[in-house]
């Protein structure tokens, strides 16, 4: 059983749908853009404190590897994905659809960043936590207040 792999792997299954549907309303409806990019930005943001919060301490703290270690390329790789973000957002804020290039990167930064996730950050967490410890994990990360991630499109970042 591998719960922490398979509830974060759903939730990027959910953004990358969520993506999708701001790409492809991009050349429709402005206001509907604004609105999937929001949720996107704000699901994506909820998804790095989960793991910078949550999955990250208890890795390191059961590993010793903090420093150098696959968290600290994971925390580089979401400061990029925070300013790509922005980028997105400021363009769209200002009602700019035309925000590909950010885009790309974007969509490079998290393929790569997933699959280091997926195959190798995820399960190693699972094997050294108890199932009693991965439910309490994903009850701790269900429960964040939304004031934690959810800022986006209202004026302010």
């Amino acid at each position: 059983m591998k719960p922490i792999t398979e509830f974060m792997e759903q939730d990027h299954v959910r953004l990358d749908g969520l993506f999708r549907a701001f790409q492809s309303e991009k050349s429709r409806d402005l206001e509907k853009t604004k609105q999937f990019f929001s949720e996107f930005k704000q699901c994506l943001q909820r998804h790095i404190v989960w793991e910078e919060e949550f999955l990250f301490p208890r890795f390191e703290s059961r590993t010793g590897v903090a420093e150098g270690g696959p968290t600290a390329v994971m925390r580089l790789e979401h400061r990029r994905l925070k300013e790509l973000l922005e980028g997105i957002h400021d363009q769209v804020a200002a009602g700019k659809t035309d925000t590909g290039e950010y885009e790309r990167e974007l969509t490079e930064v998290l393929m790569v960043h997933n699959t280091k996730e997926e195959s190798i950050l995820y399960p190693a967490i699972d094997r050294c936590v108890s199932a009693k410890e991965a439910a309490e994990l994903i009850d701790a990360m269900k429960g964040l207040p939304p004031e934690r991630y959810a800022h986006c499109c209202t004026g302010t970042h």
